[in-house]
């Protein structure tokens, strides 16, 4: 008799690879819609409505008024790598729709209870199409209106290890928002929505141009705010808009780069952006940008990343140039960004130093004691430190204590480091990562005995936010309060701050909360309460410390140092960056062969 051997290696049965495609498309119920809205896109629909329930955990509906699908086509479609976009191999470099993996619809059926409706113009009755978990199907006649609606309940259901790696509704449902917003800023001539829980989240009307489209997404101010970049050079064309320098911000939203209508991540063009910038980026500033990038298709590799996040530019150095050139054009040929308009100086610009803001909406606090005001001709006043840079704390925190060290303030170097010698060390000090650590151990150990110390806001300040941040925010808003940032939703994207933390002092709170906004986006951590409040606490040092470039007085760098020194010496902020250089009495010494004593 011959023995049967079993060898180790089997091809997988289509249930397992079908989940192990949907573990590359599918990271997330964003992923889903991003992939249903790339196929209505592709089927020329001109409205695309989706729906979601519990941030898309338990139902995702995508419905368009698309080209849809024959009964054929609609069953061909649910199978792997089934597509109507390629044909031969070639079609892969000169690919001009969204989709073309022939996985996404499978993969997500394979790891939900999926429902299909489609009609085609071509056949007067559509098809209805369900499965569980994508092991069987079952087809049926349909009728409904032309187009194809797509119905996901119930994602990871089968895939218990997976679905415990979802956040929480609010941060899912924002993932969604974000992706409709990017799907629309591409595409001005379609009519987008969006609801959640049966209520309208997002409505973007079809318009006849890119402005109106951005227009509808990011307001008013965004246009205000914005140069509109051109640039063509042979097959390469550049259009969007990106923020002036005199308007650039703490926060980096919005970054976002689209390339053949494709929104992808790319460090060569966000570095180019960076450096066509230079020196015209206020130090701590960031650019904002929105750019559209058109190439020859066969220039370019989409297959690179499952979800398409990511391409691969055969000529990536003509792309830089082209970015680089294009936008630092903008900066010779504008006015200059120090001059204002009537209309901009009406409105105070939310990233502007606290000195050019009005009183009325600053803090109720008292005057700093080392602001110093010098007469000028005429009866007015010139401040040479914004109000209230070292907001005083409870006299509780200092009342009874010495100071512990000896302090000499001896000056301070390009604005921007602190000389001076404590006890018998020569220290020089970063002036903010100083401050900034000083403020993060404060605020620490008032959160952990439940002490910080709120200051109302005279008059509360707005903060528009676009929809995936809000939703964002809402999550964070028991925790930011914790913290001593009291926010309140005020409309469907508008909030006001009611109240910040006490020694945070006249902050501009709108890019605190933005920076706070873009710190949160990338959390990650189910860790502690404790180490989760860390990061937040850490923004809020880091926007309120005093800024590199700033000029400091001798009292002013005095208090620093010895609160710096109080608090045992920390050589590196909470972000990591190095805080100063010491070197001691003995090594001064030894480095101008002194002799030691």
């Amino acid at each position: 008799m011959h023995s049967t051997l079993t060898g180790k290696v089997q091809i997988l049965p289509d249930s397992v690879s079908c989940r192990i495609a949907a573990g590359e498309v599918v990271e997330r119920p964003a992923s889903v819609v991003k992939e249903l809205i790339d196929n209505s896109l592709d089927a020329g629909s001109t409205l695309i409505t989706v729906e979601v329930e519990e941030g898309g955990r338990r139902v995702i509906r995508v419905m368009d008024n698309g080209t849809g699908m024959t009964r054929t086509d609609a069953q061909l479609a649910c199978q792997r790598f089934a597509t109507s976009k390629l044909r031969t191999e070639d079609d892969l470099l000169t690919l001009t729709t969204m989709g073309f993996r022939g996985e996404a619809l499978p993969s997500i059926a394979s790891i939900s209870r999926f429902l299909l409706k489609t009609v085609s113009p071509e056949s007067p009755v559509g098809t209805h199409a369900q499965s569980i978990g994508g092991v069987e199907w079952d087809v049926q006649d349909y009728t409904g209106p032309r187009g194809t609606q797509i119905e996901v309940r119930d994602l990871f259901f089968n895939t218990p290890g997976r679905l415990k790696f979802l956040k929480t509704i609010p941060t899912e449902f924002s993932k969604i928002c974000y992706v409709v917003q990017q799907a629309a800023a591409v595409h001005p001539e379609i009519h987008f929505r969006l609801r959640h829980q049966n209520h309208k989240v997002l409505e973007y009307p079809a318009v006849s141009s890119l402005q109106d489209r951005l227009l509808q997404i990011y307001g008013q101010d965004f246009l205000e705010r914005y140069l509109s970049v051109t640039y063509n050079t042979g097959s390469f064309q550049l259009t969007g808009f990106t923020v002036s320098p005199h308007h650039a911000r703490t926060s980096r939203a919005p970054q976002e780069i689209f390339v053949n209508g494709r929104p992808i991540k790319n460090s060569t063009i966000s570095h180019a952006v960076h450096e066509a910038y230079g020196s015209f980026l206020p130090k701590g500033k960031h650019p904002q940008f929105i750019v559209f990038i058109h190439l020859d298709p066969q220039s370019i590799d989409i297959n690179v990343h499952p979800t398409k996040r990511e391409i691969r530019f055969s000529h990536p150095e003509i792309i830089h140039t082209g970015v680089l050139r294009g936008i630092k054009a903008l900066f010779f040929t504008q006015p200059s960004p120090d001059i204002i308009s009537d209309k901009h100086k009406e409105m105070p610009d939310p990233g502007a130093p606290h000195s050019a803001r009005p009183i009325s909406r600053s803090l109720s606090v008292a005057p700093d004691p080392f602001q110093h005001v010098s007469e000028i001709p005429g009866g007015s006043t010139n401040r040479h430190s914004p109000l209230s840079l070292f907001v005083q704390e409870p006299p509780a925190v200092y009342m009874g204590k010495e100071q512990p060290h000896d302090v000499y303030p001896l000056g301070q170097i390009h604005h921007t480091y602190l000389l001076g010698q404590i006890d018998q060390d020569l220290f020089i000090v970063d002036q903010h990562t100083a401050h900034e650590r000083v403020r993060f151990e404060r605020l620490l150990r008032s959160w952990k005995k439940k002490e910080i110390l709120q200051q109302p806001l005279l008059i509360p300040e707005p903060v528009e936010l676009l929809p995936h941040q809000g939703e964002l925010l809402e999550e964070w808003l028991p925790l930011l309060a914790q913290a001593g940032l009291e926010v309140e939703r005020f409309g469907t994207t508008s909030y006001v701050v009611r109240a910040i933390p006490a020694i945070l002092g006249n902050i501009s709170v709108g890019p605190l909360v933005l920076e706070l906004l873009d710190e949160l986006s990338e959390w990650q951590s189910t860790d502690s309460l404790n180490n989760t409040i860390k990061p937040i606490l850490a923004t809020m040092a880091c926007q309120s410390a005093v800024q590199a470039g700033r000029p400091m007085t001798q009292p002013e760098i005095t208090i620093l140092l010895q609160d710096w020194a109080q608090e045992n010496f920390p050589m590196t902020c909470p972000h990591g960056r190095r805080v100063a250089i010491r070197h001691s009495l003995e090594e001064l010494h030894t480095i101008f062969a002194r002799p030691l004593k």
